[in-house]
């Protein structure tokens, strides 16, 4: 029996197995009820006291030894690859999970705020049911101007002066109100224009406006803000021209066009062969809008500028149609799930 005991020993030592199942088969083979270690321990049972002191030991030793190089085996064949499942991700779900994403006017009007967020400017947000008072009045519009004409504002009911706002420049109005300068504002926001619904025009949407007031702001200010903004948004090669224009709130007023980033302002359908395309109306702002809100415009100066959040995601994705901003068409949307 020693000798036995001795080949065992080697044997087991020399043991290997390729997966759990190969293990699991040697386990059986050698320590199972009918195994070739437990068939030894019944031969033990019948032998005299002296050869049982003799080979009591070296019996437990090899049961011990089969015992821990099987488990062993076991170990290692479950903690190695399975070659049927390699190359999947078994941190997947099993069914398809289809992702949903941002809404392109939000994932462009988080973009203009991270741009002006950079500049020091902060969010501010106003009623979009408003009166005349701050779309208008505080504005310096007169009492004739056609935007006060029920063909342009939704008024809420006749003979009365509360509306739908036209313009983020209420939130302006009601910051300068309240708040001292230094002013340094973004209002991004839904407004409403009593118009014709086309596919370059809409009854509602969106704007984003900046106010900047504080002691010696001047027109470069505003230009180089303007820079900024037109490089950070449309690429560093971008350049800017600003028009003449009018706007009641600013004096000196201004368009803004920005080379065409389609064709890189050698002309083409898009900018309409011209090489630039307009983007946003801005200026300085007018005194009187500084004193109507109490604001000294001998001590003070700004600039203000605004945007429709529509017209800069037309030129960065070329959406053709306003229309498909409003229409929840799945298959619009998804086109943007890559942009977030």
């Amino acid at each position: 029996m020693i000798d036995r005991i001795k080949a065992l020993t080697e044997e087991i030592n020399c043991l290997t197995a390729t997966d759990a199942q190969a293990a699991e088969a040697l386990r059986i083979k050698y320590l199972g009820k009918k195994g070739v270690i437990t068939s030894l321990f019944n031969d033990f049972k019948a032998l005299d006291s002296d050869r049982k002191r003799e080979l009591g030991q070296p019996l437990n030793i090899l049961k011990n030894l089969a015992t821990e190089k099987i488990s062993a085996l076991k170990e290692a064949a479950a903690m190695a690859p399975d070659e049927s499942v390699a190359g999947l991700d078994l941190t997947r779900s099993a069914a398809p999970m289809p992702l949903g994403t941002r809404h392109p006017i939000t994932l462009v009007r988080n973009e203009i705020t991270a741009i002006f967020s950079r500049l020091g400017f902060t969010i501010a947000e106003g009623p979009e049911i408003e009166d005349d008072w701050h779309v208008f009045s505080a504005l310096n519009f007169a009492e004739d101007h056609p935007a006060r004409d029920m063909q342009d504002t939704f008024f809420i009911s006749r003979g009365t002066d509360v509306l739908l706002r036209t313009h983020t420049s209420s939130v302006q109005a009601r910051v300068m109100e309240h708040t001292r300068p230094p002013i340094r504002i973004i209002c991004p926001g839904r407004v409403y224009r009593n118009e014709a619904i086309s596919a370059r025009a809409h009854c509602f949407f969106h704007q984003v406006e900046a106010l900047y007031v504080d002691t010696n702001v001047s027109y470069a200010d505003l230009r180089q803000t303007l820079m900024y903004f037109a490089q950070e948004m449309f690429g560093p090669e971008t350049k800017i021209r600003l028009r003449p224009s009018y706007f009641p709130f600013t004096e000196p007023s201004a368009e803004m066009d920005i080379s065409c980033n389609l064709c890189g302002g050698k002309g083409c359908s898009f900018c309409k062969h011209t090489g630039w395309v307009e983007i946003l109306g801005c200026g300085m702002v007018d005194p009187n809008v500084l004193d109507a809100c109490g604001i000294d415009s001998k001590k003070y100066s700004g600039f203000a500028l605004g945007m429709g959040i529509e017209r800069i995601t037309n030129l960065k994705y070329q959406v053709k149609d306003l229309r498909m901003f409003s229409e929840n068409d799945k298959r619009f949307l998804e086109e943007f799930t890559s942009a977030r």
